[in-house]
């Protein structure tokens, strides 16, 4: 918008009076100083219509902005507070994970060791079977052995009394042999 003065609006201007300002083929009668009364109702409407804007608009539009903020403040607080106990619920589950590892972990310690003692004392009553049943057949061996020795004895007694009853072609007179020799023929 260009202002274009004319000669004799620099003169009233000059001399306080009303100037004429022209833009774009339009011209329009400015007051300086200006018009007292008009100012004046200009500065009452300004003031009614704040007034009654401001009741009807700017103080129910301020009071929803302030609404707004508040309900997200308080959204906000709300979402930190289950954030954080979103984190301790996690925490206390992995706790709780934790200590029923270590819990299975210490049973099936526990178990395994019982397990261990249970074999290790299945064992050793086997071993002790094992040792007392090889005991007795070892002494049941040594027994027949014995008893095999003592009649290899007497039958080789006999034998040699009965070899040298031929040998001799006598009778040869052993208590044992004797006896045996007896019974032979």
């Amino acid at each position: 918008m260009r202002v274009r003065l004319c000669p004799a609006s620099v003169d009233l201007l000059q001399s306080g009076g009303c100037i004429t300002v022209c833009a774009r083929s339009r011209c329009f009668d400015m007051h300086i100083p200006p018009d007292w009364g008009i100012f004046a109702a200009l500065i009452v409407s300004f003031l009614i219509f704040w007034f009654i804007f401001g009741r009807l608009f700017f103080g129910p539009f301020l009071e929803l902005l302030g609404d707004r903020e508040r309900r997200l403040r308080e959204f906000n607080e709300r979402t930190e507070q289950l954030l954080r106990d979103e984190k301790a619920a996690v925490e206390a589950r992995e706790a709780g994970l934790a200590a029923v590892r270590h819990e299975a972990l210490s049973r099936r310690e526990a178990e395994r060791r019982q397990a261990e003692a249970e074999a290790a004392r299945i064992i050793e009553a086997a071993r002790a079977d094992a040792k007392a049943e090889l005991d007795r057949v070892r002494e049941g061996i040594e027994h027949d052995f014995r008893a095999a020795g003592s009649q290899l004895e007497q039958l080789a007694e006999t034998l040699a009394a009965e070899l040298a009853g031929r040998v001799l072609g006598r009778a040869v007179s052993n208590g044992a042999g004797a006896a045996a020799n007896s019974e032979h023929q």
